[in-house]
């Protein structure tokens, strides 16, 4: 046992982290947290009748995902939620009496624990990431997810950083699948959220007429308990459901070297987006950008952001793609996503934002063995399943990865766009078609090389 009876010391679990190409469980490394301890019933007494919000989702199995963009929303306090589960007679739930338990689920999800308890500061240092080679990473940096027993997030990757999830009350269920199943998850950016491309197949129902190549991918799963730590590696696609009567779950995602390189894209993403939804008339603001986006920013407010984030790459030496560079100093906080920049504030720890630097530099004898074992659990593959829908495995050489997709795409002849349903008369392309074209992962990324560049070459 390394420090304080923990399996490993913090300088051997971030090299772990930095060397980890697939998701895994820590297990034996939080039990002297405080934040343990934070049930719903003392995250009530702690917030003493604070209201959040709380994404309402419909108790049902479609083969359409459920995305935020279809849920409802309600404010209510955390003893309303517990009176809505309790279901106890003549006990008012609030907004929540709308919403019979039978048929809805709730998820208080995203709340960073900087800005939900700003008036509750010491509860920070319940959150003790320098176990695992952050130091100064606290619950400043942290989320907090509350849910019910079916409140899903709905499959998508994130595009900067990797995860680090504290399971603390009840049990989730993780489905992930790796980078290079990217194009059979038929990416999507609509709903559009900054930094998540969402999944159009519902993985745990999908529609395999709609989107055949699903069967080409094999998804890890795993169960968290409480006290389990799951690390989620860059790029690895992710769908989570609750399946106790209350979770509560706390996750901090950490910044990486090269998600310089993918703020550009994401800067590219939103411009484009934005530009042809606002204007399309028939376009509905609420089915199509995500509850978690203030606004629609002006195309002058995406232009300078674009410029922001590409001059950010160009300050860094060795930062332009035909340099084939690995930036190793720190970024502008100015694109840190609101709802992944860890504080929700942009703001960053000087120590947390070496350790997570360092995290591309030299590795240890760890980086080409990792200690898997009875602390150390891989995620893996779910065969059940894998069989089950493997009733024609798309051959492995279609097994492309985001900066591959389109020149495979185009050689076959297709496009990865979102297909219509068979037998329909597909007579005009729409705006959302038109968009999962422009904006699918592998032409951002073309775009991204060729802006950077150009820009490099000047």
């Amino acid at each position: 046992m390394s420090q304080a009876g923990k399996p490993f010391n913090p300088e051997e679990v971030r090299v772990i982290v930095a060397s980890l190409q697939q998701p895994a469980v820590f297990l034996n490394m939080v039990s002297d947290w405080p934040a343990l301890k934070w049930n719903v019933e003392y995250l009530s007494h702690v917030l003493n009748g604070k209201r959040l919000k709380f994404r309402i989702g419909e108790r049902k199995m479609t083969k359409v995902p459920q995305f935020e963009t279809h849920c409802d929303y309600v404010q209510a306090t955390l003893q309303e939620f517990l009176d809505w589960l309790h279901g106890e007679p003549d006990v008012s739930a609030g907004l929540f009496d709308a919403f019979p338990r039978s048929q809805y689920w709730a998820y208080a999800d995203y709340k960073y624990i900087a800005m939900t308890f700003e008036e509750k500061a010491e509860v920070f240092q319940d959150v003790i990431w320098s176990d695992f080679g952050f130091p100064g990473r606290d619950g400043r940096d942290s989320t907090l997810w509350i849910g019910s027993e079916a409140a899903n997030t709905p499959c998508h990757l994130d595009s900067y950083g990797c995860n680090l999830v504290l399971q603390v009350q009840g049990r989730k269920k993780w489905h992930l699948f790796p980078p290079e199943g990217t194009s059979f998850l038929y990416p999507t950016r609509i709903p559009y959220e900054e930094s998540s491309i969402f999944s159009s197949v519902n993985v745990v129902n999908p529609d395999l007429e709609r989107f055949p190549r699903f069967r080409g991918v094999q998804p890890h799963v795993v169960t968290l308990h409480p006290g389990e730590v799951l690390f989620v590696p860059r790029h690895w696609w992710h769908y989570v459901e609750s399946l106790d009567p209350v979770t509560v779950s706390i996750n901090s995602w950490i910044e990486l070297d090269n998600d310089d390189e993918a703020r550009v894209g994401e800067a590219l993403t939103r411009t484009v987006v934005c530009a042809l939804k606002s204007a399309d008339p028939c376009a509905d603001i609420a089915n199509w950008l995500n509850a978690t986006e203030a606004e629609i920013p002006s195309h002058e407010t995406n232009l300078h952001y674009l410029n922001l984030a590409v001059q950010a790459c160009l300050d860094k030496p060795k930062s332009c793609s035909a340099k084939g560079g690995n930036p190793s100093a720190p970024g502008s906080s100015a694109f840190s996503k609101k709802r992944k920049c860890g504080s929700g504030e942009g703001a960053e720890h000087s120590a947390t934002t070496d350790a997570v630097r360092n995290l591309e530099g030299p590795k240890s004898a760890l980086a080409t063995s990792i200690p898997f074992g009875p602390n150390l659990v891989p995620v893996a593959q779910e065969t059940a399943a894998a069989a089950q829908h493997a009733v024609s495995r798309v051959p492995e050489g279609d097994d492309v990865s985001l900066t591959n997709t389109l020149e495979a795409n185009h050689s076959s002849g297709r496009m990865d766009c979102n297909p219509e349903p068979p037998g329909t008369a597909r007579t005009v392309i729409s705006t959302d078609e038109l968009l999962n074209c422009l904006v699918h992962p592998a032409v951002i990324s073309l775009m991204t090389k060729i802006l950077l560049d150009r820009h490099c070459s000047h």
